[in-house]
């Protein structure tokens, strides 16, 4: 059994948590993911600006106080902040454990970043390209001795993958382990909300000052996830449920090593903070690996102001027609929004208020720059009564487009710098098939009476994660008990989840049946837009969009109210 911890789930997350995981108990490696769709296009511009820069600086910066701590520990550290230029943080890493007299090998994976060939491989003209690679560059670096291992986009899953692998010896035809240990990684790659982060119960578990969440993994791929010893949170039942429903799709869960089956696992509390997860089963990974792309859109600026009393669409209307016609130059997209407020325990004036969003976009940021801002500002006196902005004019901001491409894994070179500076290419899976696309599942068809029924929130008796996968989204919805699955079921249909988010109701949505967990997860096409560096929505990432659909009243069996 190897124990590999995470300490990060983004680029921003905690930053003691790499020390509170190295000091708080026994680990073998200790991973970091900070790489996000959205991170690869901030730093993207941070390499624009410094040809030198590209990579998750704060890891440095924790490494400076924790280095020598893993090393003293012998615990291997193996993060994807590479992101855009693995190599250049290698070399600082290098560089930094000369100043602190640490003796620390360093290795590095790359190969990922594409853009210099994206117009070839038919990708067009992204400001980032980059391919998610596997885990077995990071085993090979492992393998040959490296205390730190930084790498540039690879899947998620990948950074437990590679550790798992280099620990028992999986080659490419292990498919059963190495599905276990994506489903381990999956599970912790988001750090806190395995141990009860973003949690629909959080109220029956002690939160606070949150632990980070360790797959324990056993050689057939098995594991128990756990948490040190003392920390706050829980791992339970649901919270790795939950996780476990965070943005995937179908029952098929693809990695550049394997194919997971999401529908294939079980769940077992073995004890306090201890959920054992077994029974996972791999298939072929797929042909192609999919390619990150970013591109800058243009500039993006936004107006708000508030609507207070009576008349609220005729106030809308009215400055919506002033102050189209007063702008010095018309952008290329402009964008209303009028969000209601229905609050009766907010502050008077608030109940009975609304806000009008405008957002402009265009290549030119003289059309959304001060004098788009400005125009609001000049109409305060002239317009609806009880004008008001919620902030002050700005000059607006760069905004990107994320979109996903796929190139075959033979035209990417996985490359993995050892220690001593000999580099490898890693070929791909010998056994990379065509991928099999999940059907969806309809509502089951039940002639099972469950009585007397209630309204009553969704989520008096289920919970949901939901999360962006580029500009369409995903909530996972579950329940508790068998029965209650069988209601579940036969209840939330595509139809029904249209009629539960308005948002969602001229958009594709497609439904995928997880029994083994009592779970459906719903995939809702093009909701976010571009993407969530370019769209404005009020939660623009969907990671509020489960409790949303919680929140919505339906007739639930009073024999399941407790």
């Amino acid at each position: 059994m190897v124990r590999i911890g995470n300490a990060s789930g983004f680029y921003g997350d905690r930053f003691g948590a790499v020390q509170e995981m190295l000091t708080g108990g026994e680990l073998d490696y200790l991973t970091g993911d900070y790489l996000a769709e959205l991170t690869m296009l901030i730093l993207g511009r941070d390499r624009m600006k410094d040809p030198s820069l590209g990579y998750a600086k704060t890891f440095l910066r924790q490494m400076r106080e924790n280095l020598a701590l893993a090393v003293d520990r012998g615990v291997q550290v193996v993060v994807n902040a590479g992101g855009l230029n693995p190599h250049g943080l290698a070399v600082a890493l290098r560089e930094l454990a000369a100043e602190l007299k640490v003796d620390a090998r360093i290795a590095f994976v790359s190969g990922d970043d594409l853009s210099s060939r994206a117009a070839e491989l038919g990708l067009g003209s992204p400001l980032t390209a980059n391919a998610y690679l596997g885990g077995f560059g990071i085993k090979n670096a492992l393998l040959h001795g490296a205390d730190v291992v930084v790498t540039g986009r690879i899947t998620d899953a990948s950074l437990t993958v590679g550790p798992a692998a280099a620990a028992f010896g999986w080659t490419e035809r292990d498919l059963d382990p190495i599905a276990g240990a994506v489903i381990a990684g999956h599970v912790i790659e988001c750090g806190a909300q395995a141990t009860g982060g973003n949690y629909s119960f959080f109220t029956e578990i002690p939160m606070g000052h949150l632990g980070f969440p360790i797959a324990e993994l056993h050689r057939d791929g098995s594991s128990v996830i756990t948490k040190h010893e003392g920390t706050g949170g829980a791992v339970t039942l649901g919270t790795v449920t939950s996780q476990l429903l965070y943005e995937v799709r179908g029952p098929r869960y693809y990695n550049p090593d394997a194919t997971a089956r999401l529908d294939s696992v079980q769940l077992t509390q073995e004890g306090p903070d201890r959920v054992a997860i077994s029974r996972a089963t791999g298939e072929a990974p797929p042909t192609d690996l999919k390619v990150s792309l970013n591109n800058l859109a243009g500039i993006r600026n936004e107006v708000a102001v508030v609507l207070t009393g009576l008349d609220i669409e005729a106030k809308a209307e009215l400055f919506k027609q002033q102050f189209t016609d007063a702008l010095p130059a018309r952008p290329a997209e402009l964008e209303w929004t009028l969000v209601r407020h229905d609050r009766p325990d907010a502050p008077t004036e608030e109940q009975a208020s609304a806000i009008l969003h405008c957002v402009a976009r265009d290549t030119d940021p003289q059309k959304v720059g001060r004098p788009f801002a400005n125009t609001a500002v000049e109409l305060a006196l002239a317009s609806f009564p009880g004008f008001t902005l919620t902030a002050p004019p700005g000059n607006g901001s760069p905004y990107g487009i994320f979109e996903p491409g796929y190139v075959d894994a033979e035209l990417v070179e996985h490359r993995v710098t050892q220690p001593d500076g000999l580099t490898l290419l890693i070929p791909p899976s010998p056994l990379r098939a065509k991928p099999i696309i999940d059907d969806d599942d309809p509502a089951a068809d039940t002639t099972v009476d469950f009585g007397p029924v209630t309204q009553l929130p969704l989520g008096t008796i289920a919970g949901a994660r939901s999360g962006d996968k580029g500009g369409s989204a995903n909530v996972g919805v579950w329940v508790r008990t068998d029965e209650q699955y069988q209601w579940l079921d036969s209840f939330l249909s595509t139809d029904k989840i249209a009629e539960l988010l308005p948002e969602a109701a001229d958009l594709t949505i497609h439904r995928y049946r997880l029994p083994n967990l009592r779970a459906i997860n719903f995939v809702i096409e093009d909701i976010l837009g571009r993407g969530v560096a370019e769209n404005v929505r009020f939660d623009p990432q969907a990671k509020g969009l489960g409790e949303w659909l919680r929140s919505r009243h339906v007739p639930i069996p009073e024999r399941f109210i407790d």
